[in-house]
């Protein structure tokens, strides 16, 4: 095993002993991950395999990394954003044997050096978030690409990508989208980011949002929970789309829908949730009212336009924590949460612990069916068998029991007759 004190690069591991703390906080709240962490460990999973992983460096992720552990995986992992890494979290990982590459506010530079990193751990699978692993292998690594075997992606943004590879016939090795799994989009996609960005939105602004217009850009899972939760706080909300039958969708579940440029005057808060960059523009820049407050809640940092917000201000200073104020020439101010970051992490602790516990057990039962059922290479869903045992967990956890189909039921079920 690889001595993680010495080759982890992370602030200062004398943070390690709150970082377990928060550590064992979640754990006690992911009872899926406990019974898989006492099943890998007894069963070896991972046995004397090197695992990378590159995810947001936080307690739940730090809990997952230890049930892989668990399997007798040989752990790496590397922060999947600058912003979101807590470096207490870090230390409590390095403290428990999981070699650890990152710190709060890495530089650009920093950050991809420690992507780096963790790939020369040289590791039989990944688990990816976003497929910035994958993108580093096949750009600038593609003989260690090949002798991966394979791995678990986290997110939309991620699928997005790695699809266009397969569709070029470019990736190497099989990758399980996870966030394709029901027990993933319908759940943590919806109810983690809804709660999550109003945890990061009210705890960074200190305002309210009962009463203010909310503007969601983008309706997919997220895009429906965040709009729900704003609707929930009091909110009104308007529904920005380039899918029709999403838009309808909006519609229908009771909020206004119309192009970012025509919302722009009316929203106090503006949230985007699309994976598309500059879904925010200048345009719609211009049209903001006084004091209007942008988040993303998107992998990367590109759906607001910084360029453009930059070029139209004549200051821009820092007013509180994650918080930037945009002077415009005619004295509107515009305010960026997190630098454009995913507020529900940068500017928060991410999901609630009980909605990643359905994610990361998908993550760790799509890491052990990649590792010990050859995939070709490309992009597959997760098997459904899987999607079902997590929801079955779920509901044993809750003590909740369901209905089962009679030999006569499925009988009809399955004939034309």
């Amino acid at each position: 095993m690889t001595d993680a004190r010495k080759t982890s690069q992370i602030r200062d591991l004398g943070l390690a002993d709150a970082g377990t703390l928060k550590i064992d906080w979640v754990r006690e709240h992911m009872p899926l991950l406990r019974q898989l962490e006492d099943r890998f460990r007894k069963e070896q999973p991972f046995a004397g395999k090197r695992i990378s992983m590159c995810l947001h460096l936080e307690a739940k992720t730090a809990y997952l990394a230890l049930v892989v552990q668990a399997g007798g995986a040989d752990v790496a992992i590397a922060a999947s954003n600058p912003l979101s890494t807590q470096d207490d979290v870090a230390a409590g990982l390095v403290k428990r044997g999981v070699t650890t590459f990152g710190w709060y506010g890495a530089t650009q530079e920093e950050y991809q050096s420690h992507l780096r990193a963790v790939l020369d751990h040289e590791p039989f699978a990944v688990i990816d978030d976003g497929a910035d692993l994958a993108t580093i292998l096949h750009q600038e690594r593609p003989e260690q690409a090949t002798k991966i075997v394979g791995g678990c992606e986290e997110t939309t943004t991620g699928i997005i990508r790695l699809r266009a590879m397969a569709d070029e016939g470019v990736l190497k090795y099989p990758m399980i989208a996870v966030n394709d799994a029901d027990c993933k989009h319908l759940f943590d996609n919806r109810y983690g980011t809804g709660q999550s960005v109003w945890d990061g939105v009210m705890r960074t602004t200190n305002l309210v949002i009962a009463g203010k217009t909310v503007v969601v850009v983008g309706y997919g899972w997220c895009g429906k929970g965040v709009a729900m939760r704003a609707k929930g706080l009091g909110a009104k909300v308007i529904v920005c789309e380039i899918d029709p039958i999403r838009a309808v969708e909006a519609v229908m579940d009771g909020f206004s829908v119309m192009p970012i440029v025509e919302a722009a005057p009316h929203g106090d808060y503006f949230i985007t949730v699309t994976g598309v960059k500059h879904v925010i523009h200048k345009a719609a820049m211009e049209r903001m009212k006084d004091g209007a407050i942008l988040g993303n809640a998107g992998h990367f940092d590109v759906e607001i336009s910084k360029p453009d917000l930059s070029s139209l201000a004549t200051s821009i200073r820092r007013v509180r924590p994650n918080i930037d104020e945009y002077q415009l020439a005619d004295g509107r101010r515009i305010y960026l949460i997190a630098e454009g970051r995913l507020v529900n992490l940068a500017a928060g602790d991410g999901h609630p612990a009980e909605v990643m516990d359905m994610t990361f057990a998908l993550q760790a039962l799509g890491l052990r069916e990649i590792v010990e059922n050859r995939y070709a290479p490309g992009l597959h869903m997760i098997p459904r068998a899987i999607d079902l045992e997590v929801a079955q967990m779920r509901l044993q956890s809750w003590d909740v029991g369901i209905d089962t189909l009679s030999e006569e039921q499925e009988a009809y079920l399955h004939s034309w007759q």
